[in-house]
């Protein structure tokens, strides 16, 4: 029994174990913070691959005789350089054209109530001719000479580490980045005439 009692006082006072139990308490929360700050600065890295890509494309886009699909596939394998996993978020990216600069805004229309937004039966003007009003006027695609293209590409990726979740994030991420650029003036520019629509 005496013996039982001194063992028990010595193994009381024996603080050789401690460290390794502080660290099994702190190793999975430094671990996970450090995935974390790895994750945060990779994704930094991703999205200027991703902003680099995008903005070469838009001026590899509007030169004549450009090819969207060529171009579009090249903007992935940049981007997949540096995120294997990469695809577009949308499928592919967006193209929308204007005749100017200045035009990249919603339809014109006539508020006539005074609320500051288009309701039906005012009327507006048709800028990308698809018979209903716009909160976006650009017309689908390329557009031709001298005209603005406001070129975007999505990406989704899966993250560099799965434990990341912990921290309440998803399993996959996903950046997008956005361009604008004149397309050179190699022709006339086409400048249509929209009608104005009252329904």
């Amino acid at each position: 029994m005496m013996r039982a009692r001194a063992l028990l006082r010595r193994l009381a006072r024996d603080g050789r174990g401690a460290t390794a139990v502080e660290f099994a308490l702190v190793t999975p929360v430094m671990l996970v913070l450090l995935m974390g700050m790895c994750e945060l600065g990779y994704q930094a890295y991703v999205q200027s691959v991703v902003t680099g890509a995008v903005q070469k494309a838009g001026r590899d886009s509007g030169i004549q005789g450009a090819t969207p699909a060529t171009i579009d596939a090249r903007v992935l394998s940049q981007i997949q350089s540096a995120a294997p996993s990469a695809v577009f978020a949308d499928g592919y990216p967006t193209r929308k054209s204007y005749t100017t600069f200045s035009a990249i805004a919603p339809e014109p229309f006539v508020d006539t109530n005074g609320n500051g937004k288009r309701d039906a039966g005012e009327c507006y003007t048709d800028v990308n001719d698809n018979k209903q009003w716009d909160a976006d006027s650009g017309r689908s695609g390329q557009g031709g000479a001298n005209d603005v293209t406001v070129y975007t590409a999505s990406i989704t990726y899966g993250r560099l580490f799965p434990v990341v979740k912990l921290l309440g994030w998803s399993g996959t991420a996903t950046l997008s980045s956005t361009t604008t650029l004149m397309n050179q003036p190699y022709a006339t520019q086409n400048i249509p005439s929209p009608k104005t629509i009252c329904t």
